[in-house]
């Protein structure tokens, strides 16, 4: 099984519609994938428990298992959720909880029981995201040895966000196994050729593809605009 952790360069940045592209393209060459987004702040609740509308989205681009049309549930894919829009860490001590790597390790292997292929874990904000007072979301992908692939969103500030999220991966003897650029606003930014430019000579993994403006998952497939992704993942056919 392999096993990719997708990051972003900050909060807004994307990795939800990389995540839901990375799906859509694997799936469409015939990878059996799983999904989850293990820590969620901002939720509202539909009368069966707290829902995140990125949770949600990678739950839809779900395909059943073929050989028993199993499905996760919910819970399976974000079994740590809260309702405010803040960081994870204070929201789960406004609660009285905390949120722990060995709580994230077991959730996750009951997704790696299931054997899919390729498991995809989307963080929460960007790459140092506090889980705690003394772990981060990097410590936890460093524990389970994950792949990362890194979200850059291409807008001011991002070549220095990028490069310092490169350059901790590194340091931490993570494999980065691609990135993809995407564009979170309806204009692009200024110079945005460019600065692809500058960060495809600068970063030492593949870009699996640029991402344009999606305001509707369901009139776009993003996952149509991973151009590069064979780079990594070739075909299951």
């Amino acid at each position: 099984m392999n096993c990719y952790f997708v990051t972003g360069t900050d909060t807004d940045a994307g990795k939800t519609v990389a995540a839901v592209a990375l799906l859509q393209a694997l799936q469409a060459a015939n990878y059996y994938c799983l999904a989850m987004k293990p820590v969620a702040a901002g939720a509202a609740d539909d009368g069966a428990g707290l829902r995140n509308d990125d949770a949600l989205q990678l739950l839809a681009n779900l395909h059943p298992r073929q050989a028993d049309n199993w499905l996760p549930s919910y819970t399976d894919v974000n079994p740590i959720c809260f309702a405010e829009p803040v960081a994870p860490h204070l929201a789960a001590a406004r609660h009285e909880q905390s949120i722990r790597i060995s709580e994230l390790l077991q959730h996750t292997a009951k997704l790696t029981r299931q054997q899919p292929d390729c498991l995809l874990i989307e963080g929460a904000g960007g790459w140092l995201l506090p889980l705690n007072d003394s772990e981060t979301m990097a410590d936890f992908v460093q524990e389970l040895g994950a792949s990362v692939i890194l979200v850059v969103g291409l807008k001011l500030g991002c070549l220095n966000h990028a490069l310092l999220t490169v350059a901790d991966i590194e340091r931490r003897g993570l494999r980065l196994a691609g990135w993809i650029a995407n564009q979170p606003l309806a204009l692009p930014m200024t110079l945005q050729q460019e600065n692809l430019s500058y960060l495809k000579q600068r970063i030492p993994a593949p870009c699996l593809g640029v991402l344009p403006f999606i305001e509707n998952f369901e009139q776009q497939q993003p996952g149509d605009y991973l151009t590069g992704i064979k780079k990594i993942f070739g075909s299951n056919g």
